[in-house]
């Protein structure tokens, strides 16, 4: 019988709920990730959290015992810059911490600030010390005609003791609900975060590892890729069975990836 390993070229992970749960490693991931490499296969690490730059969470996967370097990471910053300097965007007011502010710099954006007058874009990622002005300026600059641009559509981020704190999605829909307008996403279940992993993992066959089907799984779905749920995070059986959304693979854990 052919392993997983054979069968795929590479590896595209979801973070939280799947190599790790707030700040502890979930169990057999980092034997997972090893047996990868020892395999000569690509990996990459898909989030779709904008705040944090590559090399900061490549650090905090090192710290879990997960070597991983920081091209391997793929967040949803990357390709919401790239987008719009494609589009020839070349400033963006912006709610989002680090990973977002820095991933539109390098991409030549100039990030404005708070009492920024006129913008090409407005764009919304997970941010902390989000406040009403912030909101206000950002429904203003769409009202007079900026693309509005959201990193992700994540209505909650899970924070480590368990409880739901307001995610980009959250801000994305106050802007939403001000202005009428909608918002484009561009992170899972979207393609462009999907293509970024694997070009970032070298290309061939992926196969999609993730623990939420509205996201990882369906994202992979309608790309025509493979996929893994791995029921250490969010999905549990119950959800899997109400679902519409079908995972080509599914495990109690990542211990699958290495026999």
């Amino acid at each position: 019988m052919v392993s997983l390993l054979e069968r795929y070229d590479a590896f595209l992970f979801d973070l939280d709920g799947v190599l790790y749960r707030g700040d502890r490693p979930v169990p057999g991931a980092p034997d997972a990730v090893a047996a990868i490499r020892e395999a000569g296969r690509g990996i990459a690490f898909m989030t779709n959290n904008s705040a944090r730059t590559p090399d900061e969470v490549s650090g905090r996967l090192r710290t879990m015992g997960i070597p991983s370097s920081a091209p391997e990471v793929a967040t949803s910053a990357a390709p919401t810059a790239r987008m719009l300097a494609d589009r020839g965007c070349r400033s963006a007011f912006v709610i989002g911490e680090t990973g977002i502010r820095v991933a539109l710099a390098d991409a030549g954006i100039d990030v404005r600030a708070g009492d920024a007058g006129e913008v090409d874009a407005v764009v919304v990622g997970w941010d902390r010390t989000a406040d009403y002005t912030a909101l206000r300026r950002a429904s203003v600059l769409v009202d007079r005609g900026a693309v509005f641009v959201g990193t992700n559509a994540d209505a909650s981020f899970p924070a480590a003791d368990g409880t739901r704190w307001p995610g980009a999605g959250a801000l994305v829909a106050a802007i939403a609900t001000a202005t009428g307008a909608v918002a484009e996403i561009v992170g899972k279940p979207n393609a462009p975060m999907y293509l970024d992993a694997l070009e970032r993992a070298g290309g061939g066959i992926p196969l999609v590892i993730g623990d939420r089907l509205d996201t990882d799984i369906a994202g992979a779905a309608a790309l025509g890729w493979d996929s893994l749920l791995v029921l250490t995070g969010i999905t549990d059986r119950g959800d899997l069975a109400a679902s519409p959304v079908r995972s080509t693979l599914v495990a109690e854990d990542l211990s699958i990836l290495a026999r």
